[in-house]
Parts: C-alpha cells; sequence; structure tokens
C-alpha cells in the first residue's frame, strides 16, 4: 500500500455531471478545461466524502443535476492498512445516506477520519480576511477530520446553545425559568471545555508549522504567528476541569448581560484566530498578496499536521489557485507536497511550471464529460 490514495471517482446527476467515472492513477492530478465545465464540482465530490458537506453550500439539494430528484458520489480508496468506499446519496425529498463499505452509517461523525482531505480554494481567503466564524469553521472542519470525537462534542454543543439561548428569550417572559439556566451552563461548560482545549491544542502545533512553511514560501521574509483566541479567559489549558470552571465562572458573570440581550455572549460560537505576519495583523495590514500566502501556508500546515497525527497524509484540493502564484512560489509548493495525492484544477494548465506539469496526470473537461485523459499536453 502506498499511504492514503483516492483511487476512482463515480458522479450520478451530481452538478453538471449525469454520469462520470474517473479513475485516478497518479498522485498528481491536473484538471483543466474552459471556465464553468465542471472542474471545480469534481474537487467538491471529493471533499464531500471527506467530510459529508460541500466547501460551497450547506444545502444539499444544490448538489444534485438540475431537473433530478437525487444524486450520488460514490469513491474507492486506500490506505496503509486497508481499502475502503464511501458512498453518499442526496434525496430531494429524503435525508443523506452515506454508507462506508456497503454498511449506512448513522451519526456524520462516523464518516470522519476515513478519507482525510484538505482543500484550498479562493474562498479560503475568507479564512484570513473575512469574520471569525469562517475561522471558527475551520478549525472545527480540520480538527473533525483528526479527531472524530471533536465533532461529537460539538454538536452537543450547537445543541445546548439553541436551547440556553431560547431559555434566555423565555425569562423575560417568566421569571421563574431562571433556575433552569443552571442545566445548560453545565452541559455548555462540559461539550465547550473539550472544544476549548482540543482547539487550543491544534492550533499550537498547526502555528509551528506554518512558521517554518511560511519562511520557505516568503523566502525567509515573513514570520508567521498563529494565535487561538478563545472568548474566555483560560489559566490552564491542560486541565479539562480547570476549562470547565473557568467556562462556568465567565457564564455566571455574563448572567444578567445574557439575559437582558437573549442570547449566550460567551462560548465556543465566540472563539477567534489572529494571523501575525512579523507582529502586524495580516487581517488588517495585511495585502492581498500577504493574506493569500498566509492561508496557503495554513492549508499547507494543515497537511503535516494530518500526517502528524494520523500517520497518513490527506488528499490535497487546490481548486483554481496556481494561476494567482508566480512561478517561484509555485515550485515551492510542489516541493513542500512531496508525497501528498494532489488534485489541481486551473482553466490553463500553462501556468504551471513545465518541469512540475511532467508529474501530473492530465484530465481535460468539457461540458461535464473526459474529453481526453493523457500525460502531457
Amino acid at each position: 500500500m502506498r499511504g492514503l490514495h483516492l483511487r476512482e471517482l463515480t458522479l450520478n446527476n451530481y452538478r453538471n455531471y449525469e454520469q462520470i467515472s474517473i479513475q485516478f492513477g497518479g498522485k498528481k492530478v491536473l484538471i483543466t478545461g474552459k471556465n464553468a465545465q465542471g472542474k471545480t464540482n469534481i474537487l467538491e465530490a471529493i471533499f464531500l466524502a471527506c467530510t459529508g458537506r460541500s466547501h460551497r453550500t450547506s444545502k444539499d439539494y444544490e448538489l444534485i443535476r438540475f431537473g433530478q430528484e437525487s444524486c450520488r458520489v460514490r469513491v474507492e480508496a486506500e490506505k496503509k492498512t486497508a481499502q475502503f468506499s464511501i458512498d453518499i446519496n442526496i434525496s430531494r425529498k429524503d435525508k443523506k445516506k452515506i454508507k462506508i463499505n456497503g454498511m449506512t452509517i448513522q451519526r456524520m461523525g462516523q464518516l470522519m477520519g476515513h478519507l482525510n482531505g484538505v482543500m484550498f480554494s479562493p474562498e479560503d481567503l475568507k479564512i484570513v480576511k473575512e469574520a471569525p466564524s469562517e475561522r471558527r469553521r475551520y478549525m472545527d472542519m480540520e480538527i473533525s477530520q483528526i479527531k472524530p470525537q471533536y465533532f461529537y462534542y460539538l454538536q452537543q454543543y450547537n445543541r445546548v446553545l439553541i436551547h440556553r439561548n431560547n431559555l434566555l428569550k423565555q425569562i423575560k417572559k417568566n421569571d421563574e425559568l431562571k433556575k433552569m439556566l443552571g442545566i445548560f451552563d453545565q452541559q455548555l461548560a462540559e461539550a465547550g471545555a473539550f472544544i476549548i482545549q482540543k482547539r487550543y491544542e491544534f492550533i499550537s502545533k498547526l502555528s509551528n508549522i506554518a512558521k517554518e512553511i511560511h519562511k520557505k514560501l516568503s523566502s525567509d521574509a515573513e514570520e508567521l504567528t498563529i494565535r487561538y483566541k478563545p472568548s474566555i479567559r483560560i489559566r490552564n489549558y491542560e486541565d479539562i476541569r480547570s476549562i470547565q470552571e473557568d467556562f462556568l465562572a465567565e457564564t455566571e458573570r455574563m448572567y444578567w448581560e445574557d439575559i437582558q440581550r437573549g442570547n449566550t455572549g460567551v462560548g465556543c460560537h465566540r472563539d477567534d484566530i489572529s494571523f501575525e505576519l512579523n507582529g502586524m495583523d495580516v487581517r488588517i495590514f495585511g495585502s492581498q498578496g500577504q493574506q493569500r500566502t498566509v492561508a496557503l501556508s495554513l492549508k499547507l500546515s494543515d497537511i503535516e499536521l494530518m500526517y502528524g497525527e494520523t500517520g497518513e497524509y490527506p488528499v490535497l484540493l487546490l481548486d483554481d489557485v496556481m494561476s494567482e502564484l508566480d512561478e517561484e512560489r509555485q515550485i515551492k509548493i510542489f516541493q513542500e507536497l512531496g508525497d501528498v495525492q494532489t488534485f489541481v484544477t486551473t482553466a490553463d494548465y500553462r501556468s504551471i511550471p513545465s518541469a512540475e506539469l511532467e508529474k501530473f496526470e492530465i484530465l481535460v473537461i468539457n461540458e461535464g464529460k473526459i474529453k481526453k485523459k493523457v500525460n502531457s499536453l
């Protein structure tokens, strides 16, 4: 076995694809073709098999081909120890159904960790540039793949948060309901403490890796620092009980303010990450190019972190980002990737350095069909 390797992707009525089956022989796959032909849809389908969700939409029905009632994504892959398949069926009428090796899973968390993947697309600039919710989503997606247990705690936290917020709104009308708040506070603190601890561990490891990768990408001109910024002051990240105590103390401090506002003012749903280059906040002071390179360093670091945690590299999905980088930076990226199975989409294959292009298996997409599959163009 060669480690994690995606061997085949089959799509039925997915986006613009009626039916297509693609075998991937090589470690490097270039998907090229004119715009709006379905290049990104292939990467999206692979990412769906990794995480159970699209990186572009939260509405599963948008993945179904126009005029159809359902769609299907199937991947066949192998790890060091076993071969496996993932089958996802999405219907306009029923719930999404996922099978692993032919067995239907009952919870989404059971999918996590089977086919780990890292996606880098133009939308990922949002992680650096936009609201904290983008950065929390990034943390949650990556940590859930590495530690599926995290996904369950996150689901529990979000359920309790909804109940607590509903209760806070009702308390304004019925003061007697205040006594129930403590029950939700305890549940929120228990789930939240686990999430905070894992986020801290993840960002601490990620920052160390990203610092070295970013130095290479910037030719030692910039030092990248990534910091986890929880909304609660934590005294000791290593002690889960201590984190729970800090969480409860903060919710108690915010007690009256939460009641007046009708929602929960502190907790994991308010956390953030900061990115600094040479001590300056990239989101505020960084140029577009610096922000893009930080986002890329982040994704390359995810690969190394997943390898360190699982013993296998994830698949890397690079969606229409190489053309925005100069040749020197592209070459550095490909050097970093080594043995990682990498899927690259581009409208212009000539944007890839010729020495690197020779290493790619090339798929040409036209109107949702593979017109030819060749080793060079």
